[in-house]
């Protein structure tokens, strides 16, 4: 798939990514631009209750949990927290 995706940040995101440290925010940034936004299927897709939804990791516990809108070509971050629930 050729061309970039928008990146939109959920309310729910923004809190996960109020509470990173300024590294990891600049981590985040650059994979939203360098990595997702290029080809958002590059994350591993999710199934059960996030079925639809994708998952890239930030860090060993944390994870980017997005959705992708094809027609629109709109991504939506929906979670930048632990994958553990610590």
């Amino acid at each position: 798939m050729s061309g970039r995706f928008e990146v939109r940040i959920t309310h729910r995101a923004e809190k996960d990514i109020k509470k990173l440290t300024q590294q990891l925010k600049r981590k985040l940034h650059d994979i939203l631009t360098e990595v997702i936004a290029q080809d958002p299927f590059q994350g591993k897709r999710l199934f059960g209750d996030l079925a639809g939804s994708y998952s890239y990791r930030l860090t060993y516990h944390d994870r980017i949990v997005y959705s992708v809108d094809v027609k629109d070509r709109v991504v939506y971050i929906e979670r930048a927290a632990t994958h553990y629930g610590e």
